[in-house]
């Protein structure tokens, strides 16, 4: 179907200021700006782009972008912002670039509503509700009745994570399917979503007094694969590291099959990623090999924590717009685990990170740039866990992994 005029100038102008954008050298491939361009000349230019596709969006706090990669490699092609640009400016960039009949997008999870009703997913992929970027995000509560809200309007299946209390809220009362990761996170979620009170933790199960409970899942994962409560299997190898990515890779999987990919086929499609737009990366500092990680609250810590502990660990920590001004999130993250060790500290914020861990009984090794840090780090794997700023101009050192 021919795009209306409108939306084809937009689709032109948008292509003439990524040309200025890769010309300035400013690095990255600048899918916001040409967006933005793009929703300048034609507002509508994002529902016009998506009619007519089946798209499955994805969203949530923590891995939403490994997840999208995931699930574009499961499937084998599909339009998608794969370079985690997940407000409208870098979606409508996306559809722009592909005119492949299925996308999969990444969506902010505060836009879920506005990306939803331009769309018309057929599918949204919940995975996450946690704390970020405290000094301008909403609270988590606040968040979720948003997305209960969108679930509703949006008239899609909702691949949701019932491990979640706000996720599981949110998706009760609409087509749902729900998708157990794996993995347990109850610091965000204290309290029910639904009468305030607080939420009984065991340990694979979440209840409230008011009778909201976590529902028996549809799907889930574990070291053999991904199960599904009818008694079927699908097992899958993943390069990536750590359960957390495993729980991504299920969802991902989940996503595919929503557009039409064979699940064998598409497990099989995910056994060679080695990382997702930077994410485990391999990058050179101080004249060693590391591991590039995007650790950005108390939650994606704790899950690095569970695979990296056993090796050597810098942290760089700045407190941009990106990141979240507020560093107080620091005293959330268990850095006690490693008591007796040292742990690198490097960043504009290296000062706070280095006496949140001399207070968890662990040396601080601190530098004057992340090289020097890493000169001075013990032998052994080093895993470099950068807040968004710094990911974000490291992973531009990306090298090929060995």
């Amino acid at each position: 179907m021919l795009s209306p005029l409108r939306t084809r100038l937009a689709v032109l102008a948008g292509r003439f200021v990524g040309h200025a954008y890769r010309l300035s050298g400013r690095g990255g491939d600048g899918a916001s700006t040409r967006g933005r361009a793009m929703l300048a000349v034609d507002p509508n230019a994002l529902h016009t782009l998506a009619q007519g596709r089946r798209t499955v969006m994805i969203t949530g706090t923590n891995g939403k972008t490994t997840t999208t990669h995931l699930a574009v490699a499961a499937l084998g092609q599909a339009a998608t912002n794969a370079s985690g640009a997940n407000m409208p400016s870098g979606i409508v960039a996306a559809y722009a670039e592909s005119e492949h009949p299925s996308a999969i997008i990444e969506v902010d999870e505060l836009y879920i509503d506005i990306v939803a009703r331009q769309v018309k997913p057929v599918a949204i992929v919940a995975l996450n509700l946690f704390r970020d970027q405290l000094d301008r995000m909403h609270e988590v509560a606040r968040i979720g009745r948003r997305w209960q809200q969108a679930f509703r309007a949006a008239g899609a299946l909702v691949i949701a994570n019932p491990a979640d209390p706000h996720v599981a809220y949110a998706a009760m009362d609409v087509d749902h399917l729900w998708f157990d990761p794996g993995l347990r996170w109850a610091d965000d979620s204290a309290t029910c979503p639904r009468c305030g009170s607080l939420v009984h933790w065991s340990v694979r199960r979440w209840a409230c007094t008011c009778g909201l409970s976590m529902p028996a899942p549809d799907a889930w994962v574990d070291d053999d694969g991904l199960h599904f409560a009818d008694g079927g299997c699908q097992p899958f190898s993943l390069k990536l590291p750590g359960a957390v990515n495993r729980g991504n890779a299920g969802a991902a999987l989940l996503a595919a099959r929503v557009l039409g990919a064979p699940l064998a086929q598409a497990a099989e499609r995910l056994a060679d990623m080695r990382s997702a737009s930077g994410r485990y990366a391999s990058i050179r500092v101080g004249g060693r090999m590391a591991r590039l990680v995007l650790a950005k609250n108390p939650a994606s810590w704790r899950a690095v924590m569970q695979w990296a502990a056993d090796h050597p660990i810098i942290a760089i920590v700045n407190a941009r717009a990106s990141d979240g001004r507020d560093t107080s999130w620091l005293y959330d993250v268990p850095f006690e685990v490693f008591q007796g060790r040292a742990l690198g500290a490097c960043g504009e914020r290296a000062a706070d990170v280095a006496l949140r861990l001399h207070v968890a009984g662990v040396r601080p090794i601190v530098g004057a740039d992340l090289d020097h840090v890493a000169r001075l780090m013990p032998a052994g794997e080093l895993h470099v866990l950068a807040s968004y700023s710094a990911f974000t101009l490291l992973r531009r050192q990306a090298v090929e992994a060995p």
